[in-house]
Parts: structure tokens; sequence; C-alpha cells
């Protein structure tokens, strides 16, 4: 039994601090408070004329309908830094970030697009800030669309959408003649002005070693990963310690969750992301397969292969997407077995009463007390020692 008490302490830790937890990102176990400001994933790639970046925010996993949602208390952001260096001489750090960010701690935007939608998906403003000529910054589309996620839960399910084109002119330093430029790209959401959610790398903030990330800037991110890896608080040292898979800081970890996207090199995931690319398999093969797991045991619970593209073809042109899935189903959500229902039940009424009988002896004693003190008349020594 003592060996297995640390394994109790990592349940009840989890349990305990599950209500900060907000990641979103797709098959996130973790629930947030306002689904539609989760955001699934993020897109970077070059439009076909090769004239443009193409990025795509998708938000709100799992739609089944078109039914309105409380959209209009949230914003969505999509940030640019068009200036911090890059380098691409680790081969293994280009393989899981598509470079490295020779200063994090310095990462600024010098674009962002922020977008509030109406409540049936539909633009209700955008606002720029960095672009050049930002009157020629093509229309955005916002609406319901197909899940881009190429994962069995998610197949046939719609996600809100927001797709925006840039002209490599407009962005600052921007060339058309040359195709050069590296980019920094991130997302975020926001709900009545505070900082729900974030996205960089695919996939990333959905660990649950990294949760702490959705609420801090870029520039943040190494020196909060360092500090806990380093100075951890109780809780982050038990989970990092008994559940190391899921909470340990690896050796590999120490980068800013941005999305790197440069033209000098290979298109397509993790240079950008493609609406093509199977991020859950190609990040398992850098050493993060919660995502690939979940999509292979889900995938054979029904009797069917692991989707390795989109269930219905994308789009050639813009908005890429495909359409809004007419049919869309969600599968159910997992349960827990009656039995083991009943077995937390009981353990719960046990620890209530374990808590609670104490108190419950103390307040019976002082009555008792009070009683016998009246029958006595005798002042009675609680009270005494209280005054």
């Amino acid at each position: 039994m003592i060996e297995k008490l640390p394994v109790v302490f990592v349940m009840v830790l989890s349990v305990s601090c599950g209500s900060t937890l907000s990641a979103s990102d797709h098959a996130d176990p973790i629930t947030l408070r306002h689904n539609e400001a989760g955001l699934t994933d993020l897109f970077a790639f070059e439009s076909p004329d090769g004239e443009s970046l193409v990025l795509v925010l998708c938000a709100a996993r799992a739609l089944t309908d078109e039914a309105a949602l409380p959209l209009t208390p949230i914003s969505y952001r999509l940030w640019i830094d068009c200036n911090s260096q890059v380098h691409f001489d680790d081969p293994d750090v280009n393989a899981r970030y598509g470079g490295k960010v020779v200063r994090p701690e310095q990462i600024e935007h010098e674009v962002c697009l922020t977008f509030r939608l109406q409540n049936d998906g539909t633009l209700a403003d955008r606002t720029v800030a960095g672009l050049g000529a930002e009157e020629h910054l093509p229309e955005a589309y916002t609406g319901l669309r197909d899940d881009p996620f190429i994962f069995h839960r998610f197949s046939n399910t719609n996600v809100v959408a927001i797709v925006q084109e840039i002209p490599y002119r407009l962005l600052p330093n921007g060339k058309l003649d040359t195709a050069e430029g590296t980019y920094l790209i991130w997302a975020t959401s926001h709900r009545l002005g505070n900082q729900v959610d974030h996205v960089g790398r695919s996939l990333r903030t959905m660990l649950p070693r990294f949760d702490f990330l959705n609420t801090i800037e870029p520039k943040e991110h190494v020196a909060e990963i360092r500090r806990r890896h380093e100075r951890p608080d109780v809780v982050t040292d038990v989970l990092s310690t008994f559940a190391s898979p899921f909470f340990g800081i690896r050796h590999y970890d120490f980068e800013p969750d941005v999305m790197i996207f440069s033209r000098i090199r290979p298109a397509g995931y993790p240079n950008g992301r493609r609406l093509s690319d199977d991020v859950a398999k190609l990040c398992c093969d850098q050493g993060d397969c919660l995502l690939y797991e979940v999509s292979l045991a889900e995938s054979h619970a029904d009797h069917v292969p692991r989707p390795v593209t989109n269930n219905v073809p994308f789009l050639e042109q813009f908005p890429y997407l495909a359409s809004v899935n007419q049919s869309a189903r969600s599968l159910p959500d997992p349960a827990l077995r009656l039995r083991t229902k009943v077995i937390l039940g009981l353990i719960g009424v046990a620890a209530a009463a374990f808590l609670l009988l104490p108190w419950w002896l103390l307040h019976r004693a002082k009555r008792r007390l009070r009683r016998l003190s009246k029958r006595l008349s005798l002042p009675l020594p609680l009270e005494q020692s209280d005054g």
C-alpha cells in the first residue's frame, strides 16, 4: 500500500488543480468553461500563387450543428514577429520546432490582427495593426467549416474558422522578388479582455506539462519553463516526479511556443503547417506521442483505421477549408463504469465523514458541557478559556 501512495497523491493533486487548467487544442482532456474561446488549430502556409502568407485559425472544437454560439464576448488575435532571428543549424531543433529562436526573450510582434465575430460566426469587426497599405489587405473569411484536424474523434465535426491571406508585400520587410522572410506566428483568444488561450506550435499547449503557457506572452515562455523545472512549487514537483510522462519537463522543451514559418525552408510542419499535415504522427516522431496514442486507441475501439487525411477534401483556393459538415456528429464522451462511480462516491462520502466527524464531535461535546453546566450552575470551562 505504501508504494501506491505517490500515485494517490498525483490523482488528488490532479483533481484539486484541475479547475485551473485551461489548455485547449484538440483532444485535450481539460474542458474549458467557455469552449468557444478554446483555440484548436493554427495553420500557416503559402498561397498557391506564392504571393501571400495564409493563416488559418480554428476554435470551438466538436461542433455538430449551426446553432448560434456566444462568440460576441470573444476576440481572436493573430500575431506575427517579422524580425526575430532564427537559426537552422541544428537538425534536431529544426525537426521539432522548425528552427531555433536565437533570443526568445526579445520576441515582439510587428503585426496583430484582431477579429470579433457575430454569434453565427460571421465577421463583426477586424482590426489591423502593423501592415503597410492595409487597405489592400484581402477580406477575411469567418464562419463554421469542417474541422481540418486529422483525428478520428473530430473527423465529422465542425469548428469556428478564421482564414486570412496577407500579401508578403504588406508585411514589414516583405519582399516578393526574393523568396525570403522568416516569421514567428502565434494566436490567442481573449474573453472580456482576459487572455484565455494560446496556440503556436501544433499540439504543444494541449500537453499537460505546458498548460501554464496559455496565459503568458511568448517572450516569457522559456524563462517560465526553466523556472518551473528548476524551482517548482509543491504541486508541480509532485506531478513532475510521479507523473513525469505527462508533467515532467524534457531537455528539448526550453523553446517558446510559436510557429516558425520560413520561406527559405521546405514547406510543411514544423515549418508552418499545411492543412494536410498529420501533426499527431509528426509530433510523435519527435517524442510527443500523447495525441497519436489517443488517435490509435479511439480508432481501434471503433474498428476503423486511424485516419491520415481529412474526411473530406480541402479546397484548392481561398478559404481552403472544406465546407461546413451538414451531417456532423460527435463520438460519445468517455464515461466511467457504474461500479467505478459507486466506489468513487463511497470514497467521497468517507472522506467527507472523516473531515467533518471531528467538528461534529467537538460541537456535540460543547453542547453537552453547556447542558451539564446549567444543571450544576457552574461556569463553562470552555467559555472561561475563551474569555
